[in-house]
């Protein structure tokens, strides 16, 4: 799930100032994480406190920690219904198709033990903001292509999957000549298993995706998440990266997740 972050941190300078060109620094010092980076971790913080009892409670505790983390970090960035949902005191879904449903979900592939698993934990941390079909269902195609990648299924075989939901009919050439700014679901995600698919390793599909683009903080949480997965980040990449985080997500991640993260 760092793969997320990492391209979140990566892609945070280029969300509203698109540059259309694999020609830069993957992290320059401007570069920070934002709500991709918090939310993905309120959600791995939920299934592992889940875990234990079979994730019989993980809606619940879904909602505690991401409004737990939400309020620990006010500024990273949140879309106005989801900052409202952080807020509330009765939190309830708010029929959402946003691609925040597909940046945070990574973790489910780390803590599902079967394919049917991912599309129920995936469905069950989801809907408690985006219940909409379309939010349903772009967390669950990336939650599916993260787990095939960890599970070392070929590009081809996630493609074919992939297709089940999306048309991938796209051209690294038309996505950086025309693609746009797009926060929804069904216009990010299939991008973003686009960029992966056509990558060559973790930095290159960093940098496909920042030079299409778009909504890049969050398009590259998703895609760099199935790199990750993929291919493994290389280390000298997640050695800076780590730096971007603050002290107490640095701490979570080096005691919880970093055993998880793979490093070549």
């Amino acid at each position: 799930m760092f793969g997320a972050m990492i391209g979140d941190i990566a892609g945070s300078i280029y969300e509203f100032d698109n540059i259309k060109t694999k020609n830069f620094t993957p992290l320059s010092p401007s570069c920070h994480f934002t709500d991709d980076t918090v939310m993905t971790f309120a959600v791995a913080e939920a299934l592992r406190k889940s875990k234990e009892v079979g994730f019989v409670n993980l809606e619940s505790l879904v909602v505690h920690e991401m409004q737990k983390f939400g309020r620990l970090y006010p500024g990273a960035g949140y879309g106005g219904s989801f900052g409202m949902w952080i807020h509330s005191s009765s939190p309830k879904p708010y029929n959402s198709f946003g691609n925040g449903a597909a940046m945070r979900v990574s973790p489910v592939a780390y803590f599902a033990s079967s394919l049917e698993e991912v599309k129920e934990l995936s469905g069950k941390v989801t809907a408690v903001t985006h219940n909409h079909a379309e939010g349903i269902k772009g967390a669950e195609a990336t939650a599916v292509a993260i787990w095939m990648a960890l599970n070392k299924f070929s590009k081809e075989e996630i493609r074919r999957e992939m297709e089940k939901y999306y048309d991938l009919d796209f051209t690294y050439e038309g996505l950086n000549k025309n693609y746009v700014y797009d926060v929804t679901c069904q216009g990010t995600v299939p991008q973003a298993i686009f960029c992966f698919l056509v990558s060559t390793n973790f930095e290159d599909c960093l940098k496909t995706s920042v030079s299409i683009g778009g909504d890049t903080d969050t398009l590259c949480a998703i895609s760099c998440a199935i790199a990750e997965a993929y291919y493994g980040i290389e280390k000298e990449l997640h050695d800076q990266a780590v730096k971007f985080l603050d002290h107490g997500l640095l701490s979570l991640y080096k005691k919880y997740y970093k055993a998880s993260t793979k490093i070549v």
